[in-house]
């Protein structure tokens, strides 16, 4: 039975923007691994009530029903063990640890920098759930909250020792892309499907490094419909 992936969309179905989900898109294309993906919105909680869980993404697998981009990304390496995306041990280890600075450095700078992009990307009837949620989240508007230069200043300075590594090496995991170039690149395809702003400046390492990697696994990325093309 194929793969289906629940993905959310925006404001036209075919924006996908979750950096989650493309976490999850790269796994896949990285063990070659065909799928369907589900257009799935903020406010389509009922859609998801069989796995017990309210955000995607969701894989499906047959009868198997996997949450969470770190967890399925464990499942496809467990369940389909060629070309691993994790690895085991102190691999695992490294990539977990990735993980977290990904997701606590360099995601708070990014939305920093593209959150009212953002709402506009979002569907117009999640955009009050949207707004609601992060100002919350955050105590203030989101028109407030967005401050595009500190936050560029803030990835520039959070990235220093990705770019680092990337000045001698083309991807993070080596020759070949895996867990680590996924995590940080399902971020910054965040931000380039939502926003016209460059995250980095044209030439840097890690520039050259997205570049490189919207073109692998037969350009499983490049033809993402981004906000210049609507």
């Amino acid at each position: 039975m194929a793969l289906k992936l629940y993905d959310l969309s925006g404001r036209d179905e075919r924006l996908r923007f979750s950096p989650f989900c493309w976490r999850v898109r790269m796994a896949l294309a990285h063990k070659g691994l065909e799928f369907t993906a589900v257009a799935w919105r903020f406010l389509d909680k009922q859609a998801l009530e069989f796995a017990d869980y309210d955000k995607v993404p969701v894989l499906c697998d047959g009868e198997q029903v996997v949450t969470d981009s770190f967890a399925i990304m464990r499942y496809l390496d467990k369940t389909y063990p060629e070309s691993p995306v994790l690895g085991e041990g102190l691999s695992y280890q490294r990539v977990l640890l990735f993980k977290y600075f990904v997701e606590r450095s360099v995601n708070p700078a990014i939305f920093r920098t593209i959150a009212t992009d953002l709402l506009a990307a979002v569907h117009p009837d999640d955009r009050g759930y949207f707004r609601e949620t992060r100002e919350a989240r955050f105590g203030c508007t989101l028109e407030e909250f967005q401050q595009p230069e500190q936050g560029k200043k803030q990835l520039h300075q959070v990235l220093a020792p990705v770019r680092d590594l990337l000045a001698d090496s083309a991807f993070l995991d080596g020759d070949a892309p895996a867990g680590s170039d996924y995590l940080l690149f399902g971020s910054m395809m965040w931000a380039h499907v939502v926003s016209k702003q460059a995250l980095v400046e044209p030439g840097d390492p890690v520039d050259k490094w997205f570049k490189r990697m919207l073109n692998v696994h037969d350009g499983a990325a490049s033809q993402a419909l981004t906000v210049r093309d609507i």
